[in-house]
């Protein structure tokens, strides 16, 4: 019996936990839930990908929470078709267009045995990290072990009704893609760069959402076979016997036989019979879908229609998620090289934080996902949350989405113990080049009445910021310290800006610690103003203080900006800023 029996409603998860409940409660009462996700691994599954299976998983998640049996399949495409050579790939791969995905060979140098594993591989790896948990089914197994044998035969058996239903909206396609290219005429015929290479992005990764959908001059034939002596799939089926089953086709090189459908096993149904009969096949309630496969006449829309009149099942609950963007990193499309991945994302942030981004989120609801300095102001978010959710005061939506980030049913992930402000540790790792030495004298002091011992306290957090710094600030953004103090500016300096600096210098040991040198650099231009030390601060007093900022950043580090002061003072060492400084 469930162990919760309704939500709290606190935030979308909970919303479509509660629908899907519902239909599966009048679908089949009692019987295991099932909600899907799937990919194609024709390139790096990118982050938009990923939106595909952290859907899912949040709504499988809060259903297993409640005490319901429900299962979170990964269907991974990898006998959809290989489309294109991506960048950066020798382009003789070429001769492989048109076979199966774990018929291709691997890129060069992979250790895996062929162009799915390769990029299903990191993918697996990441959703380990990130809690999600799966069974995963691949296409080609189950293709290729008969699986699917009575489905296939089925649908070449009902193809009339199939064609029927498609032919419904072969017309509407078309009328739909004409209205949208109206719109954007409309707009001045400029399309936003960005949502057009996500949109890119999205209909690569979900594997066939443009597939031909078995339309021929012959008839209409849902099924289409490999060839069975170039392996690629540039095949026309010609004729089928629906009493012996026999299927004959022609290919491009220039073969043609006849096989009995009964016992072949070397082909798919297309895209739009394929996805509805595993629905099915499944019976899955929830499964989202991206934009592409949700505008009229797509894959989702008519394999609603298919799946109930000709299998006799019923479509899934099915929200359409919108695009996730980039910032910092090139647009994505996975068929272009660079293009940022979950693994990518776990490199520079912690898996919490991860699952954060697509929780707090409804599905619909786009998002970016920070690989620049943003990635400070998120983090800086994220733990501002966690203060909230500690004593209390966090929103209901906030605090559900931050639960579900930072566990599963089985438990919670793994967090960092101490976990220090991430810019903080991005300064120190910056100045100290990843030094360990360097590093614990510097956290040690930031709070010397509660001092970091070992930098483990400070781990994962800590490694995921000193890759960010080292993958993804620019060379000529780094923070480089003075060797030598800038004796040409230092005897330039007028009585107000030497005063400034001996005031400075003469407070060092008091304040040494974060908070304490917070304290100083902000205060040193307030009692040059004769203010008080928690004076609040005025347009003039603004000015001061920036004026005071860019001379201190001037003599440390060559430039009129830099890490927080307070940092870089700490990263430093009151001994080399004495010297820097002109004491």
């Amino acid at each position: 019996m469930p162990i919760v029996a309704q939500s709290t409603e606190t935030d979308w998860v909970s919303r479509f936990a509660d629908e899907v409940i519902a239909e599966a409660e009048r679908r089949a009462p009692g019987k295991q839930i099932v909600c899907a996700s799937g990919l194609s691994p024709s390139g790096p599954i990118h982050l938009g990908n990923l939106r595909e299976v952290m859907t899912p998983h949040l709504v499988a998640d809060e259903i297993r929470r409640r005490g319901y049996d429900c299962e979170h399949i990964l269907s991974w495409d990898d006998y959809d078709r290989f489309r294109k050579v991506p960048a950066g790939i020798d382009p003789s791969w070429a001769e492989h267009i048109g076979k199966p995905l774990t018929s291709v060979p691997a890129p060069p140098g992979s250790q895996y045995a062929n162009w799915a594993e390769h990029f299903k591989a990191p993918m697996l790896k990441a959703l380990e990290e990130l809690g999600v948990e799966f069974r995963g089914i691949s296409q080609t197994e189950q293709y290729t072990s008969g699986a699917y044998r009575e489905q296939i035969l089925f649908a070449m058996r009902e193809r009339g009704r199939i064609d029927a239903v498609l032919d419904r909206y072969r017309t509407k396609d078309k009328a739909a893609g004409g209205k949208k290219a109206q719109q954007q005429k409309g707009k001045g015929g400029k399309v936003d760069e960005a949502d057009a290479a996500a949109a890119e992005a999205a209909a690569e990764g979900s594997g066939a959402a443009s597939e031909d959908d078995g339309k021929a001059a012959a008839g209409y034939f849902p099924y289409k076979p490999y060839c069975s002596v170039c392996d690629r799939d540039l095949t026309t089926v010609t004729a089928y016997d629906d009493e012996t089953t026999e299927l004959s086709y022609t290919c491009q090189c220039g073969h043609a036989e006849t096989v009995r459908l009964s016992e072949h096993d070397r082909g798919k149904l297309v895209w739009k019979v394929d996805w509805p009969m595993r629905w099915a096949y499944e019976g899955v309630i929830f499964e989202p879908s991206g934009v592409d496969h949700s505008s009229p006449g797509s894959s989702f829309v008519v394999g609603g229609q298919i799946v109930k009149e000709v299998f006799g099942g019923e479509q899934p609950i099915g929200p359409m998620y919108a695009f996730v963007g980039i910032s910092g990193m090139a647009k994505m499309s996975s068929s272009k090289g660079g293009v940022p991945t979950p693994a990518d994302a776990l490199e520079i942030m912690e898996a919490p934080l991860l699952r954060w981004l697509y929780a707090r989120r409804k599905p619909n609801q786009s998002f970016k996902i920070a690989f620049d300095q943003e990635i400070q102001r998120l983090y800086d978010e994220w733990d501002a949350l966690e203060r909230k959710v500690a004593d209390g005061t966090a929103q209901p939506a906030d605090a559900a989405a931050y639960g579900r980030a930072i566990r599963t049913t089985p438990g919670e992930l793994p967090r960092t113990p101490r976990p220090l402000p991430y810019r903080t540790l991005a300064s120190v790792v910056d100045i100290t080049t990843g030094h360990d030495e360097q590093t614990l004298r510097i956290l040690r002091d930031l709070d010397p009445s509660d001092p970091i011992t070992s930098l483990d306290e400070t781990r994962p957090r800590l490694d995921r910021a000193e890759r960010w710094i080292t993958t993804q600030v620019p060379a000529d953004q780094r923070t480089r310290v003075r060797e030598e103090p800038d004796n040409e500016l230092l005897l330039s300096l007028g009585d107000t800006e030497r005063e400034s600096l001996r005031l400075l210098l003469d407070g060092l040991d008091e304040h040494w610690s974060l908070d304490g040198l917070t304290t100083l650099v902000y205060g040193v231009p307030k009692i040059q103003a004769g203010l008080a030390a928690d004076a609040k601060p005025t347009p003039e007093l603004k000015v001061a203080q920036r004026s005071f900022f860019a001379l201190l950043y001037q003599l440390l580090v060559g430039r009129d900006t830099g890490p927080r002061l307070p940092t870089l003072l700490l990263a430093v060492g009151a001994d080399r800023v004495r010297k820097l400084l002109g004491a």
